[in-house]
């Protein structure tokens, strides 16, 4: 079946999905508006990834990874503070082909950078972090055990701004 497969493609493309437990179940933090827009990285191979933000309201934001692919993911994102830190917790529901998760591992969190027009994005490494956490409590504990900040999250996806007036 071609839509469980998309939505397993989409999240390796994420490097997975990876937790089953959210840092916040209710969004606290108004959302970050410089992060709104259209966002485009060149990826090794010379090919360019969309990234498509987009407010859903004062606290949320619609995030669509690769956006304009046939793989696109799509997100519920919302600003949270683990362990002193700004994150952003993003909630995976469903792909460009009308698949959702079939399982519980719809969590991934990562730390942001926007300056001037680029957007530098790290995720949440599980490597630092194990995926296998039950309760938010042992999330938000289990991230602020890891004190090193580059075990703490992969290398880093730069993005930049597309202007509205650019065409693609």
């Amino acid at each position: 079946m071609k839509t469980p497969f998309a939505i397993a493609l989409t999240c390796l493309l994420l490097t997975s999905c990876d937790y089953t437990v959210p840092l916040a179940t209710t969004p606290e933090t108004d959302a970050d508006p410089a992060l709104v827009g259209r966002w485009q990285r060149i990826k090794s191979g010379g090919d360019t990834e969309s990234l498509l933000i987009l407010p859903l309201d004062k606290r949320e934001q619609l995030v669509v990874y690769p956006a304009g692919s046939d793989d696109a993911m799509y997100a519920r994102a919302c600003l949270v503070h683990p362990a002193g830190r700004t994150m952003i917790q993003l909630k995976w529901f469903g792909t460009e082909q009308a698949a959702v998760p079939d399982d519980a591992r719809v969590y991934q969190f990562a730390a942001y950078k926007v300056e001037g027009t680029n957007l530098t994005v790290r995720m949440l490494s599980t490597s630092a972090v194990d995926k296998d956490v039950a309760t938010t409590a042992a999330l938000i504990d289990a991230i602020q055990a890891v004190e090193d900040e580059e075990d703490l999250f992969s290398e880093p996806l730069v993005f930049s701004r597309i202007s509205q007036t650019s065409e693609d």
